[in-house]
């Protein structure tokens, strides 16, 4: 099953079933977080739809608003990349544990939405990457349970003010504000039937591409991840609990992202994102998100003048 949120003609979002190049939307006042929360997110496809109406053509937001956001480092490839060489070595504990941090849910945007540059960067990047939602809670998850407790996938557009992001992690808390500005979530929720046909290794056979004003920039597959998201879960959830419309990052793609382009090869640099630019993130049988960078607020200076 593939659910979206989209603007009614009533007015009002709504949570919609895709049934082929339709949508059967359910009643007002029900979200994809209600639905996970309740564990009711299969039962709505025996339901009666509230309206009918063509997928080509709705305004689509953001699947869900998570309760938390936990981005991993997946892909060990997307580390080496980005310190300049495919073959350079990458912190020994990256192959312990699937390192996370917290993104901010209250930057979740839409797949069409317009994303601005945060304030007082020059140095702006998207990431490809693909989100596990949780669907049932748990805690001290063991490795094969986990898959149990992904209700769906969405594509993850990972937003990133590399200038502000290096410059604060020498501090060693980690992003802030370089990562604070906006996370796309979308097109649709897919349920992991959907695409179980396509499992390979530890993940799914199926392509991974970015561009930038219609110039492929980024391409890769799924399955060339290194900690799967059975792996994550199975960590993220060790002494604390997950629950349903938490969202699991998977990291960043190799080659999905700006900042690896750099890193390789400065002198041949296309340059970072600039306001009118379009972003198009692509998974294979997740969909696609679209959007146009746009010049962000100037920053408010501190009591100290930075």
């Amino acid at each position: 099953m593939r659910f979206v949120t989209y603007a009614s003609p009533t007015g009002d979002d709504r949570v919609g079933l895709v049934v082929g190049d339709q949508v059967h939307g359910l009643e007002s006042g029900v979200s994809l977080l209600d639905l996970l929360g309740a564990g009711t997110l299969a039962a709505t496809a025996e339901q009666t739809p509230s309206e009918m109406l063509p997928l080509a053509g709705l305004t689509l937001r953001a699947p869900l608003q998570p309760r938390a956001i936990r981005d991993c480092t997946g892909y060990l490839q997307h580390l080496r990349n980005c310190q300049g060489a495919a073959d350079s070595p990458v912190d020994e504990r990256n192959h312990q544990f699937p390192a996370f941090y917290f993104s901010n849910p209250a930057a979740v945007v839409g797949p069409y939405d317009d994303v601005a540059i945060p304030p007082g960067s020059e140095q702006f990047d998207y990431e490809l990457e693909i989100a596990a939602v949780i669907g049932r809670t748990g805690s001290n998850i063991p490795f094969d349970e986990a898959e149990s407790h992904i209700a769906g996938y969405m594509l993850l557009g990972d937003w990133s003010a590399r200038d502000l992001q290096i410059n604060e992690m020498e501090l060693g808390l980690g992003p802030a504000k370089g990562k604070d500005g906006a996370t796309t979530l979308g097109p649709m929720l897919v349920t992991p039937d959907e695409i179980e046909p396509y499992r390979s290794r530890n993940a799914f056979d199926l392509g991974m591409t970015g561009y930038v004003n219609g110039e492929l920039v980024s391409e890769g597959r799924w399955d060339t991840i290194d900690w799967g998201f059975p792996d994550m879960i199975t960590y993220t959830s060790r002494g604390t609990t997950l629950r349903p419309g938490d969202v699991i990052g998977s990291g960043t793609v190799p080659t999905g992202c700006l900042y690896e382009h750099f890193a390789k090869d400065p002198a041949g640099f296309r340059g970072w994102l600039q306001p009118g630019d379009e972003v198009r993130l692509v998974v294979e049988r997740l969909g696609e998100i679209r959007q146009r960078v746009v010049a962000g607020a100037k920053p408010q200076p501190l009591s100290s003048g930075y």
